[in-house]
């Protein structure tokens, strides 16, 4: 006989009697969310459309800083919140509907590590990319040819 799946979401504060109910317990968070996504993509508040930092000028220490705080507090806290709840979303779609949290711990995170791979594969090649296309323009010539 198939085992039994767990019937609680948000790591057992909520908890259903069947299959069934967790399913739409679920389905309702994820609507909550994306709800919350086209309501903000639509009216774009003015206080989450402009960076809360600037970057910092000058020395060693404030290209670290400029390395490290980039893809987080310079960027529009819109476009960060955009990103959090996809994430969310994400996580619940495959842990929930795809019944990852059912499977062996050496599944779940081959799957987690192969995708956290590939996403900083993916950052890497479009600084490297966007680096150079921004250098092709400021300096005006090609210095690479492939």
């Amino acid at each position: 006989m198939a085992h039994e799946h767990k019937l609680a979401i948000f790591r057992g504060t909520v908890k259903f009697k069947s299959n069934t109910q967790k399913i739409w317990g679920v389905l309702i968070f994820l609507t909550i969310v994306t709800a919350i996504e086209v309501i903000l993509g639509i009216y774009k508040p003015e206080f989450f459309m402009h960076t809360w930092m600037t970057p910092f000028e000058g020395g060693f220490m404030a290209t670290l800083g400029n390395i490290l705080f980039s893809p987080i507090i310079y960027m529009k806290p819109l476009n960060l919140i955009f990103i959090v709840l996809t994430i969310v979303k994400a996580y619940y779609i495959t842990w929930d509907f795809m019944h990852m949290r059912d499977e062996t711990k050496a599944l779940r995170r081959m799957v987690v590590w192969t995708g956290v791979f590939l996403i900083c594969y993916l950052i890497f090649i479009l600084l490297q990319e966007g680096g150079y296309i921004e250098s092709v323009y400021t300096n005006g010539y090609v210095k690479r040819d492939f």
